[in-house]
């Protein structure tokens, strides 16, 4: 509030900010300069003890061999018919300490459910963990004058445990932007106030800006929103993330019968990219628009947004399969006014990932 915050919503039972300055203005303070996001609605499922990686493997379709402490993963939680539960960042701080960062919904009780009766011998709670995100091209600049020279060199996906002077913090390079990014994830609630200060002090030579995440640049990046683009109906197939779910894996996990059936029959429904002609869309659709086909509602919008940079608006959509292949012309039913749309490939600005060696 006291950096211009003027309109919340709710994410994970938790307030999020929304606005500071506007949209479109906080959009080119993020691809520009550098940005500071209140994210402590990220509310952390810990999974602890002897079993904890056997029991995240459980849960999660993605094959984890590669994961390993200090690594981050995507990951998607699935349940009996292979639905999305939710999708989270995986950190692997140990082989009996992981935590998952989930999207909007009550991962938590979904973990300590499926650890109930498990058999395995894992702790599922939420953890004082309140995570911070620092995004935009000058973010490898402000991460350097806040921990030193180390953090340009962790690397993509990767994090570490550490100590930002006397406040316990775990930093990761991942972020939710599309642009070069780190998370802060802080350890005792009560340093938050110093810690946000400490972070807009080190940021100010580069222009740091509090703001919301951004809508326009999720959309751009391909960053998909939980409940909006995910939700419980959809697959890992619908989302075209077949490599975030092994099915050749030996071990068995939720949804693994499941995901064998929809794999080997083929998803019903695509979610695809869609580009608007037409006048820029005001604001966001903040309900689903029914798409057509040949006059027949076939699926709907999902989110879509005006992109200041592409010039055009652009979003995403779910839709029964065979209209999936780019240049599909549908039709879109937004606030009762009919408006063509085509369906083309995204993401339309891939994520940024690696620092440059200047920085």
């Amino acid at each position: 509030m006291r950096y211009g915050a003027s309109a919340f919503t709710i994410y994970n039972h938790m307030y999020l900010p929304t606005v500071f300055t506007g949209p479109v203005d906080e959009y080119w303070k993020l691809v520009n300069d550098v940005t500071l996001w209140d994210v402590a609605c990220q509310r952390q499922v810990e999974i602890s003890g002897p079993d904890a990686l056997a029991f995240v493997k459980y849960l999660i379709p993605r094959n984890l061999q590669s994961s390993e402490p200090g690594r981050c993963m995507y990951v998607l939680l699935t349940d009996e018919n292979g639905g999305i539960v939710n999708d989270a960042i995986l950190l692997h701080l140990s082989n009996e300490q992981l935590w998952l960062s989930p999207g909007d919904g009550d991962a938590l009780l979904w973990v300590q459910g499926a650890a109930l009766n498990s058999g395995f011998d894992v702790h599922v709670h939420e953890p004082d963990v309140s995570p911070l995100q620092v995004q935009g091209p000058k973010s490898p600049q402000v991460m350097k004058a806040l921990f030193g020279d180390w953090i340009l060199e962790m690397g993509y996906y990767r994090m570490k445990e550490t100590m930002l002077g006397d406040i316990p913090v775990v930093v990761s390079q991942t972020g939710w932007s599309g642009e070069l990014g780190f998370e802060i994830y802080l350890r005792d609630q009560y340093q938050g106030d110093r810690l946000w200060e400490m972070i807009m002090s080190a940021g100010e030579p580069w222009n740091i800006a509090p703001t919301a995440p951004s809508t326009i640049r999720s959309i751009e990046g391909g960053l998909l929103s939980y409940v909006s683009d995910i939700t419980r109906d959809d697959s890992p197939y619908t989302l075209k993330f077949d490599r975030l779910a092994d099915l050749d894996q030996e071990h068995d996990f939720i949804g693994k019968q499941a995901l064998k059936r929809i794999q080997q029959q083929g998803p019903g429904r695509f979610l695809v990219g869609i580009e608007i002609p037409g006048e820029p869309i005001k604001g966001s659709n903040n309900e689903f628009w029914p798409v057509l086909s040949k006059g027949q509602e076939v699926g709907h919008i999902t989110r879509c947004i005006y992109s200041p940079r592409l010039e055009k608006n652009i979003g995403f959509a779910n839709i029964e399969a065979g209209l999936e292949a780019s240049g599909t012309e549908l039709m879109i039913e937004a606030s009762n006014v009919n408006r063509p749309a085509l369906v083309c490939k995204w993401p339309w600005f891939p994520a940024q990932k690696m620092i440059s060696p200047c920085r």
